[in-house]
């Protein structure tokens, strides 16, 4: 696996994340169709937008839910390449 301080710009990457986020029962992110909704862990793989190193922050789209996150280093494992087909 890659480490987050040797992304290279202009290479896409990949990697495994967590966020607190509203969940429904199934572990969901929630949506606007009216269902009951707690905060919990949402955990999912997302393809990095972007980096800044000084805030220690990726800007990341869920693959799963298709919606941009600002995720913390700390949330993020499992950094690798991605092979687009």
């Amino acid at each position: 696996m890659i480490d987050i301080k040797d992304v290279v710009a202009g290479e896409s990457y990949a990697c495994k994340f967590r966020i607190e986020h509203m969940l429904d029962a199934d572990g969901n992110l929630s949506t606007a169709d009216g269902s009951i909704f707690e905060l919990g862990t949402y955990e999912g793989l997302g393809v990095i937008i972007a980096r800044d190193a000084d805030q220690q922050l990726v800007k990341l789209r869920d693959t799963k839910s298709k919606r941009e996150f600002t995720v913390s280093f700390k949330d993020i494992w499992d950094i690798d390449t991605v092979d687009w087909v």
